[in-house]
C-alpha cells in the first residue's frame, strides 16, 4: 500500500511538474495507471490542486531525477524525518473557519455533479454543512446560486484527500447495489406471444351452412 497520504493531488502535481510516466506515478501513489491518465486527461480529479511530494518531504529531487532518466525505475518514498502522529478520529461535524464557508456552497455542487451517490448525511458530515443548504444548491433556490461553482472539498481545505476518497470508496460500493437491484427490478418476464389469438387469426373462417349458395336442381328436388 502507498505511503502516499494524497496520492491524487500528488499524482496532479508529477504530471504537470515532472516528466515521469504514467506506469512511475501510479506506483509511487499507490494508483491504476489508467487512473492516472484520467487525471492527465482531466477525466480524474477534476479542478484538483496538486500537492508538492518534495515540500512534503515524501520524494526528493534527486529521486524524480532517478525516474526521469529510467523509465523503469521505481520511485522510493523518503524516510520521513519527524515521528508520525496518529490522528485522533474526528466524532461529530466538522469546525470550519468564517472565511472557509462560503466555499462550502461551490463543495456542495461539486459532489452533486460528480458524486451524486455521496448521501446528504455524508456531505453534511464531511464538509461540516447543513442539509436545507445542500437541498437549496441542488434546486438552485441558494442565495447565490448565481456564483456557485463546483470546486472539489480537499481543493477548498474543508476536508483532507483520505477523507474525501473514503466517503466516495463507501458510496461507490453503495451505488453498485442500488444500480444492479434497479436492474434487476427493471429486467421483467417477456411477453408471451398471444398463441390463441394467433391461431385464431390464421385459422380459415369456417363457411356458414346458411350462407351457400343454393342450386335450381335443390329447390326441384322438393318438390318431386
Amino acid at each position: 500500500m502507498s505511503e502516499v497520504l494524497m496520492p491524487k493531488a500528488t499524482a496532479v502535481w508529477l504530471l504537470d511538474n515532472t516528466s515521469l510516466t504514467f506506469a512511475q506515478i501510479a506506483q509511487f501513489c499507490g494508483l491504476h495507471h489508467l487512473e492516472v491518465k484520467g487525471i492527465a486527461d482531466g477525466d480524474v480529479a477534476e479542478n484538483m490542486r496538486g500537492v508538492d511530494p518534495i515540500a512534503g518531504g515524501i520524494l526528493s529531487r534527486e529521486e524524480i531525477e532517478r525516474g526521469e532518466a529510467d523509465e523503469g525505475y521505481k520511485l522510493k518514498v523518503a524516510a520521513s524525518k519527524i515521528a508520525h502522529i496518529p490522528q485522533p478520529k474526528r466524532k461529530g461535524s466538522r469546525y470550519t473557519p468564517v472565511i472557509r464557508r462560503q466555499d462550502k456552497p461551490d463543495a456542495v455542487a461539486w459532489f452533486i455533479r460528480n458524486h451524486p451517490e455521496v448521501s446528504d448525511a455524508q456531505i453534511s458530515k464531511l464538509i461540516g454543512t447543513t442539509k436545507s443548504t445542500i437541498n437549496n444548491v441542488r434546486d438552485k433556490s441558494h442565495w447565490n446560486s448565481a456564483s456557485i461553482r463546483p470546486v472539489d472539498p480537499v481543493t477548498l481545505g474543508l476536508c483532507s484527500q483520505i477523507e474525501l476518497d473514503e466517503v466516495i470508496a463507501k458510496s461507490a460500493e453503495k451505488r453498485r447495489k442500488m444500480e444492479a437491484e434497479k436492474a434487476l427490478r427493471s429486467e421483467g418476464p417477456g411477453l408471451a406471444p398471444a398463441q390463441d389469438d394467433l391461431a385464431a387469426y390464421d385459422a380459415p373462417e369456417e363457411e356458414d351452412a346458411s350462407k351457400k349458395d343454393i342450386s335450381a336442381d335443390d329447390v326441384f328436388r322438393d318438390f318431386n
